[in-house]
């Protein structure tokens, strides 16, 4: 299908950016890559009359190191990050989730600015930036501010992002010494997941686990973080009992969907199986 008409503005700026979306609030959408928004307009289940692409904006496409950090700018792609050498030995495990994402096509165009803020339920992206603490640039009228990954995501397409203000940068820490790893099920006619699971766990050196975050997406409204697995894990020596005692407790009072990829109960069971395969992957690697 053909989206509706509207009117394009290409902001070379942040504030140039933040003063289109406050003129135009109520009817605007931000475009970056445009692999979330362009189906949808095409589909007529959005129809903005203002759309403000943000990808001519300069210092937004680059990756760098922050201290014990790495700061991600919103316009770097999927495959930016599949490729880059300093995420690979620095945060692995934002590679390995990048390289899960849909085709080569949408991971050449596609950006981690607009995965977050699109807050897409079954989205590889906010699985990983959870487990992995990060934190969200968000840029409007005014000025910056950082939010924690855990506090960003309130429901089905729905985050923090107030209609004038954007997602400039991702921040996530070294996890070099960390044991990592993102598995998911997904049809192949979209690579969207059915259920995804992200993985980091520390170890300590007697080989306990000292800490473990777990970031899952797929099957509710939003992505989140199964704390009652994290606490099983947290402090044990992991082997197969406290691994899959950890993996049933990763649904609990969480409310499952159920589509045309499955039942609520499937995908219940499908998170745990998923859930255990993710941590057993994590200590091998």
């Amino acid at each position: 299908m053909i989206p509706g008409s509207f009117d394009y503005f290409v902001p070379r700026s942040i504030p140039e950016a933040i003063e289109l979306l406050s003129a135009h609030r109520d009817d605007v959408k931000v475009l970056s890559g445009g692999q979330s928004l362009l189906p949808l307009m095409k589909m007529r289940l959005s129809k903005p009359g203002y759309i403000v692409d943000i990808g001519k904006i300069p210092g937004l496409d680059g990756i760098v190191e922050e201290g014990n950090s790495l700061v991600l700018g919103a316009l770097v792609t999927h495959a930016q990050i599949e490729h880059s050498v300093l995420l690979q030995k620095r945060c692995p495990l934002l590679p390995q989730t990048a390289a899960t994402i849909a085709d080569i096509q949408i991971r050449n165009r596609g950006t981690i600015g607009g995965s977050v803020a699109h807050a897409d339920p079954a989205g590889d992206m906010p699985a990983a930036i959870m487990a992995l603490d990060a934190e969200i640039k968000v840029a409007g009228p005014n000025g910056e501010r950082w939010v924690k990954a855990d506090d960003f995501f309130l429901g089905l397409l729905m985050s923090v992002l107030e209609p004038d203000e954007i997602v400039s940068a991702v921040r996530v820490p070294f996890t070099d010494k960390d044991k990592t790893a993102y598995l998911k099920a997904a049809p192949r006619s979209s690579g969207f997941a059915v259920v995804g699971v992200a993985v980091r766990i520390t170890m300590d050196a007697a080989g306990i686990c000292a800490r473990a975050a777990l970031g899952i997406t797929g099957i509710s409204d939003k992505a989140y973080r199964p704390q009652r697995s994290e606490e099983i894990l947290s402090g044990k020596k992991l082997d197969s009992r406290i691994i899959a005692e950890a993996a049933a407790e990763s649904t609990r009072n969480i409310e499952v969907i159920e589509d045309i990829n499955g039942s609520s109960e499937y995908r219940t069971h499908l998170t745990h199986v998923y859930v255990q395969r993710a941590i057993e992957a994590a200590l091998q690697g």
